[in-house]
């Protein structure tokens, strides 16, 4: 039996669900058989890889196989694999890490969970002898489903499709794809017992559909859950759990002591779109990503049975969602990255290549300037002087006078040719606005449950009469002014509510969902309109550019050259798990939070050579940092050192704004050091080493070019000198003899032989 799901699940008109499962109709198991002619057969549990991933990804594309003996789906790209039975009900038995024969899961869970109007229902699940510390062979044949399970009805599978649109209005990597090439595949799950007798050949009045996209040549899953209500009748969303994986423990200890962590398994990166209140991800993800005690796991070693070992992945409040007649609900989505080793670059390595492919405008990484004014005569001369060096954009920055909620006509009308006259010189303009930590009308405010308070001390309510109006006006600033550049400070960071909105929110369970999703609509929209976003929090997979790299605002008001080496200390630390594009540093052109004349560039002439190594401890290294201060040169010879480093830095661009290896951290004793690498560009690799010291300095360093992809021979120059040939050693090091002036800079470019 075939039909169309429809309703509003994003690009769902093409698939075609296959199977009823009910007394009346041909079990859903069946239709599988239409899918794929073939069967499939495990392979062993253990095998190398012999490609590594990191270097050529192009062997291993995602598919999705039926075993049609066993009635099992199978979902797999070569690095990762994930089994489902589906009789007598649907769940996950093997979880598979490829890349090193491991399994993932050592018991079966439900898919999930969802309470629909009061009530709680599993998707899928299958009942489980005692021992839950391993899967023996055999038990699915004795397996029963729970009496709590939703009923199986079929499934879609096609290509993943874009979660909203990416306006590409400037550069980027050259080598990132939207949407992600890969396997869907959807579930489709409804009531056991249909609350009204379905007639024939009509659809369920409530479908509960999982959906699972599986990327080519990486090891990650993403997962998410949509309600369909096809019904007459609103009904309520209460909760729901996106995924819940008994997982194998990471460490094996027998006692708990006060102080002294127990550790979760250390198996994934997990990470969600519902990500806020922190500018890494484990701190934005705490919201979503929970890890427990399995209360049935008897068998485990901790004396106690405190092992963090079930992963959980829901919200921790609501989201208490009312889904009218027709409508469609949409969860947040789950993106689990598995990892192939405990060595830290190589899962940074992982982490990073996940954003490109899930949120590939990260790359995007344009020169930036922050206009400490918005007087239109300095304004028209910043925009003079970008075009002049090769500044991509400007941003009115915070303190400028900027006004981005005067939705005055004639306010905007202003802004709008400034805005034509800055992209009449390739540049684009953008503007900053506070949200969070700010105070406006008492009953506006945030207010939060007895014994909590908001992230920032005082945060708008988004859902408040203020906090619609406030992001009206935004939609409206950028509509008009064309404005494609935005830095929106103390963006929501997840505080919750306990006063009821109407209609948009009914109080504390729900505050949280709604908010979040005001803010992440917007971002999507800017996404949609080329507006780059500079936003101090995870916003990334909603789309966000760009959040802090990290660093300490107070230590840019430290003498200079202490600057200069804690850039490249925040650099080093802030780039294992960002891209060098993803963070942002700061440059004081003038005084910012103290420190006189000793800490600030300004005059710019007078301080040549810290302005120079300042912005080359920056983009040396791929990273962009705020330029802040009321114009970028004083003098031709300050242009010309800026056009200089600049043109520099595009040329080179694709390998700077490249994966970063890290060599030697700044200390201010010795050089430091890292390796940009990109095995798929002419430019396998990029070395930047910079000397802090007062004197000359000669060594020999081994430099680590196994993920510039190159074996046994590499041709390496010294700036644009004549490139010598040397030799790798089997593990792919090189030794390379470092000469560099006091407080200089060298850069060496790796090529194929």
């Amino acid at each position: 039996m075939l039909f169309f799901l429809k309703g509003k699940i994003s690009n769902s008109k093409k698939r075609i669900i296959r199977g009823f499962t009910s007394r009346k109709y041909v079990l859903g198991f069946l239709s599988l058989v239409f899918l794929s002619p073939l069967t499939f057969s495990l392979p062993p549990d253990k095998y190398q890889l012999k490609t590594d991933w990191l270097l050529d990804n192009s062997p291993f594309q995602a598919h999705l196989k039926i075993d049609r003996s066993r009635g099992i789906i199978i979902l797999e790209n070569g690095l990762i694999r994930r089994v489902w039975q589906i009789k007598p009900a649907v769940a996950t038995i093997r979880y598979d890490n490829l890349m090193t024969g491991e399994t993932i899961i050592r018991s079966v869970h439900p898919e999930g969970w969802i309470t629909l109007n009061g009530h709680r229902y599993s998707l899928g699940g299958l009942s489980w002898p005692k021992n839950h510390a391993y899967i023996p062979e055999g038990w699915s044949k004795k397996a029963t489903a729970l009496k709590t399970s939703l009923k199986f009805i079929g499934l879609a599978k096609g290509r993943p499709q874009e979660r909203f649109p990416w306006k590409r209005v400037r550069h980027h990597s050259p080598l990132v794809q939207w949407p992600p090439p890969g396997i869907y595949l959807q579930l489709d799950f409804t009531y056991p017992e249909s609350p009204k007798k379905s007639l024939p050949n009509s659809r369920p009045e409530i479908i509960i559909s999982l959906h699972y996209e599986l990327y080519d040549g990486l090891p990650l899953l993403s997962k998410w859950i949509t309600v369909q209500n096809n019904s007459a009748h609103p009904i309520t969303v209460n909760r729901f759990t996106l995924e819940e994986l008994a997982v194998v423990e990471y460490i094996n200890q027998v006692e708990t002591r006060p102080g002294v962590p127990l550790l979760p398994p250390d198996v994934f990166h997990l990470e969600t779109d519902m990500a806020f209140g922190g500018m890494t991800a484990r701190n934005a993800n705490r919201h979503t990503i929970h890890w427990r005690t399995d209360p049935r796991y008897h068998t485990q070693v901790n004396y106690l049975k405190k092992q963090p070992c079930l992963l959980v992945v829901e919200p921790t409040y609501g989201p208490e969602q009312d889904i009218q007649p027709g409508d469609c609900f949409e969860s947040f989505r789950l993106f689990e990255l598995v990892f192939d080793s405990s060595d830290r670059e190589r899962r940074g390595l992982a982490q990073r290549q996940m954003y490109r492919t899930i949120a590939p405008w990260v790359t995007e990484n344009p020169l930036m300037f922050h206009l400490r004014t918005a007087e239109e005569k300095v304004v028209k001369r910043a925009i003079d002087q970008c075009a002049e060096v090769g500044f991509e954009v400007i941003i009115l920055s915070f303190g400028s006078g900027f006004q981005a909620e005067n939705d005055d006509p004639a306010y905007l009308a202003q802004w709008k040719q400034l805005a034509n006259y800055a992209r009449a010189k390739g540049i684009h303009l953008g503007c900053y606005s506070l949200l969070s930590s700010r105070r406006v009308n008492p009953e506006d405010m945030i207010v939060c449950p007895p014994g909590q308070k908001p992230t920032h001390g005082q945060c708008p309510a988004l859902t408040s009469r203020w906090g619609l109006n406030y992001f009206k006006k935004l939609y409206n600033l950028f509509k008009t002014t064309g404005f494609l550049v935005f830095e929106h400070d103390g963006s929501y960071p997840g505080d919750v509510d306990i006063t009821p909105r109407p209609p948009y929110q009914k109080g504390l369970a729900d505050s949280r969902w709604a908010q979040w999703r005001i803010i992440s609509d917007f971002y999507k929209w800017c996404r949609g309109q080329g507006i780059y976003l500079n936003v101090p929090d995870y916003y990334f997979l909603v789309g966000s550019n760009k959040c802090g790299l990290g660093y300490r605002e107070s230590n840019w008001s430290l003498p200079r050259q202490q600057q200069l080496i804690h850039t490249r200390q925040n650099i080093y630390d802030g780039t294992w798990e960002k891209t060098p594009s993803m963070g942002w540093m700061f440059v004081p052109l003038t005084q910012y939070h103290g420190g006189g004349p000793a800490a600030t560039v300004e005059p710019l002439d007078q301080h040549l050579e810290h302005y120079k190594m300042i912005m080359l401890s920056n983009l040396a290294f791929g990273v962009q940092p705020c330029y802040r201060g009321p114009r970028l040169y004083d003098t031709q010879r300050v242009k010309e050192m800026i056009k200089n480093n600049v043109a520099w830095y595009k040329k080179y661009r694709d390998i700077l704004e490249s994966d970063l290896i890290h060599g030697r951290r700044a200390d201010g004793r010795d050089i430091d050091w890292m390796l940009h690498v990109n095995p798929r560009l002419p430019e396998k690799g990029l070395l930047v080493v910079f000397n802090p010291t007062k004197r000359r300095i000669v060594k020999k360093i081994r430099v680590p070019l196994y993920y510039t992809g190159l074996k046994e021979k590499a041709l390496i120059r010294q700036g644009e000198e004549k490139a010598k040939l040397y030799s790798l050693d089997p593990l792919g090091f090189v030794d390379l003899t470092i000469d560099i002036q006091p407080r200089g800079f060298n850069w060496y470019v790796t090529t194929q032989k």
